[in-house]
C-alpha cells in the first residue's frame, strides 16, 4: 500500500466501516434468530428465585423469593429487581406486547402479595412469577421466531406493560419498608 504524503493514514473511503475502538465495547444487538438466543441467565434467575431448594417430599420449589418476602419491603425491592433480568430479556428480544402485558401482570401481582404479611409469601411460593414469566418468554421465542424491527410504539408499550410494573414493584416495597419504619420508630 503507497503511503501518504508525511506518513500520514489515507483518508477512508465514505463507505469504509468506522474504526473500532478497542476501549469500548460492541453495541449488543438481537440476534435475527430469536431461537438461538442464549437465555442462560433468565433461568438462573427464575430458578434461584422461584426453586432455589424443593420441599421434601413433595414437587413444591421455594427460592429467594419467598424467603427474602420475609424481610418487609427489602424482599420486595430486591425481588422485583432481580426480575427485571427477565423483562429485560423479553423487551430485548421483542417478545409481543400482549405476552410483556402478562409478564408486567404477573410482576405486579408478585409485588402485591408481597404486602400481606406471611399469607403472602406463603402465596407468591404457588404464584411464582420468575417461572411464569421465563415460559411465556420461551414460548414466544418458539412460536415467533422471526423479529421484526422495533418501532417507537413498540418501544412505548413495551416500557408500560413490562417496566412500569417492574418499577411499581420496587416502589410498592419502598412504601412497605417505609411503613414499616415508620410504625417501628413510632
Amino acid at each position: 500500500m503507497p503511503s501518504s504524503p508525511a506518513g500520514r493514514e489515507p483518508a477512508p473511503l465514505p463507505d469504509d466501516p468506522p474504526p473500532h475502538d478497542p476501549s469500548r465495547p460492541p453495541v449488543p444487538t438481537a440476534p435475527a434468530d430469536r431461537s438461538a438466543v442464549d437465555l442462560a441467565l433468565s433461568r438462573r434467575v427464575a430458578r434461584l428465585m422461584d426453586d432455589l431448594v424443593s420441599v421434601p417430599g413433595t414437587n413444591v420449589g421455594v427460592g429467594l423469593d419467598a424467603l427474602i418476602g420475609l424481610i418487609p419491603g427489602i424482599g420486595d425491592i430486591v425481588g422485583s429487581s432481580l426480575s427485571g433480568v427477565i423483562i429485560y430479556d423479553a423487551v430485548r428480544l421483542r417478545v409481543r406486547v400482549p405476552v410483556l402485558a402478562r409478564m408486567g401482570w404477573n410482576l405486579l401481582v408478585d409485588a402485591l402479595l408481597g404486602l400481606i404479611p406471611l399469607g403472602g409469601d406463603i402465596i407468591d411460593v404457588a404464584h411464582r412469577a420468575n417461572r411464569k414469566n421465563l415460559r411465556l418468554l420461551e414460548r414466544d421465542l418458539e412460536e415467533h421466531p422471526e423479529r421484526g424491527t422495533p418501532t417507537l410504539g413498540y418501544v412505548l408499550a413495551a416500557f408500560v406493560v413490562a417496566v412500569i410494573p417492574l418499577v411499581a414493584g420496587v416502589v410498592i416495597g419502598l412504601f412497605a419498608l417505609w411503613f414499616l419504619l415508620r410504625w417501628l420508630l413510632g
